[in-house]
């Protein structure tokens, strides 16, 4: 297939441009943002592979023209720019950027009119097991079950909670019958009296080069269940990316997710 990278020049972009030429795909365009210093380098050189004569350029119709479609890791506002653009061509996109707003997410799933589109905060296949997983503990153990978020990356990373702390957050609430409106606490300090049944706690730890962590604790009486997914390297990221893109090859304009890709829409 004909990629387009946006970010190309990040340690996503990079990984993801290594792993489509493993997979046999070709990267046609490579997109940067118009202040990068990277821009008009090569795209296969900055993954550490031979050149391959895409060089780094802007977003622009032109280029976009020229792929199947985008995979988007970058920053919400540009990301919802491009995709905008890309689906006017009817190009597919795999979203992998953090942090969008309501408004954001509203205008590209309106895109999806006109493309297929997936959107998920992690494109590991363990994680989003994780995710399936935690769908299926909250909907049976959220009677006398107190249940807890933990999350930990490196010290780089600029929001708190991640993305993927966020999606079990929201996996719980809509699962948990009970907990569908439930106080998320943030800050455990002082005397606050004893645990109510009507929150979710989530803990954050930032340090060093861990490269992603989670875990969900379902905490009853006598028992104890965790569930955990440990990342030690961004590979896994790249890979379930170019996996999405493959899925999104043949389908029809709509907008699909990490559980289809994975044949867990049940």
């Amino acid at each position: 297939m004909k990629i387009g990278v946006c970010g190309a020049g990040g340690r996503m972009g990079r990984a993801i441009t290594r792993i489509a030429h493993e997979r046999g795909h070709v990267v046609l365009a490579a997109f940067e943002h118009p202040a990068s210093p990277l821009l008009g380098a090569d795209a296969g050189a900055l993954a550490g592979l031979s050149p391959t004569g895409t060089v780094v350029e802007t977003v622009s119709a032109r280029a976009l023209a020229r792929v199947d479609g985008i995979l988007d890791f970058t920053a919400p506002a540009a990301t919802v720019e491009t995709v905008e653009a890309a689906s006017a061509l009817g190009k597919c996109a795999v979203i992998g950027t953090t942090g969008l707003s309501a408004d954001q997410m509203a205008r590209i799933e309106r895109c999806a009119a006109g493309a297929p589109l997936l959107v998920s905060p992690n494109m590991s296949l363990g994680v989003n097991v994780l995710f399936k997983l935690t769908q299926i503990a909250a909907r049976v153990l959220n009677d006398g079950f107190d249940i807890e978020v933990f999350e930990a990356h490196h010290r780089n990373k600029k929001d708190a909670p991640s993305g993927t702390a966020r999606r079990l957050i929201d996996i719980v609430k809509s699962s948990a019958q009970p907990l569908g409106e439930a106080k998320e606490m943030y800050d455990r300090v002082g005397s606050q009296g004893a645990r109510s049944n009507d929150e979710i706690g989530i803990q954050v730890l930032r340090g060093g080069d861990i490269v992603g962590e989670h875990t969900v604790f379902f905490v009853g009486e006598g028992e104890r269940l965790e569930l955990t997914h440990r990342a030690t390297n961004r590979d896994i990221l790249a890979r379930g990316a170019v996996l999405a893109f493959e899925y999104l090859s043949d389908k029809k304009p709509g907008m699909y997710s990490m559980f289809d890709v994975l044949g867990l829409s049940w």
